[in-house]
């Protein structure tokens, strides 16, 4: 079963049918929407910080969402796939969005609606990642357009995996 924890007086709130993988942690002032998914050593972390994630949005294994001390909450939009691995951390994700494996994404940063952020990518603090746009690299930079194929990506990950959360019920 899902730790799901009580920190500073703050009790995470959970909206329809969403789904916590049995060892997945979510603590704190975390409120999520309906329809997502926070999947296997994923952990959610308000304790520092709020957290507010929207609906249909997938943390995937080994994500770690977290905020900074009395300076940088964490909010994550509609339909946002934040992948394997990836770390998310007092910055804002808006709709649409596909964070890739192992991605980092510093605080203050902006992650505009229809991104994407490549696998092992680093988004360095306050950067601001244009709407529709693939950024790459070691700090993340634009390297393309989002295009037909990747909105195509985004929309289909953000879709299955609440289908894949119940295979597990």
């Amino acid at each position: 079963m899902a730790i799901i924890k009580k920190i500073r007086g703050f009790s995470p709130q959970m909206g329809k049918d969403c789904f916590l993988a049995d060892n997945a942690v979510v603590v704190g002032e975390v409120t999520m929407g309906d329809n997502c998914t926070v999947w296997f050593n994923a952990v959610v972390r308000g304790d520092v910080n709020s957290i507010i994630i929207g609906n249909d949005t997938n943390i995937q294994d080994g994500a770690i969402i977290h905020c900074t001390y009395e300076k940088a909450k964490t909010v994550i939009g509609n339909k946002v796939s934040i992948a394997h691995g990836a770390i998310v951390h007092g910055c804002t994700i808006e709709d649409n969005v596909l964070i890739g494996m192992g991605a980092v994404i510093m605080d203050d940063a902006v992650v505009k609606t229809g991104s994407v952020i490549a696998a092992g990518a680093i988004v360095l603090p306050g950067t601001i990642v244009e709407e529709g746009n693939v950024y790459a690299g070691i700090p993340a930079k634009k390297v393309k357009d989002t295009g037909a194929h990747m909105k195509e990506v985004i929309e289909r990950t953000a879709r299955n995996y609440p289908m894949y959360a119940k295979w597990y019920n």
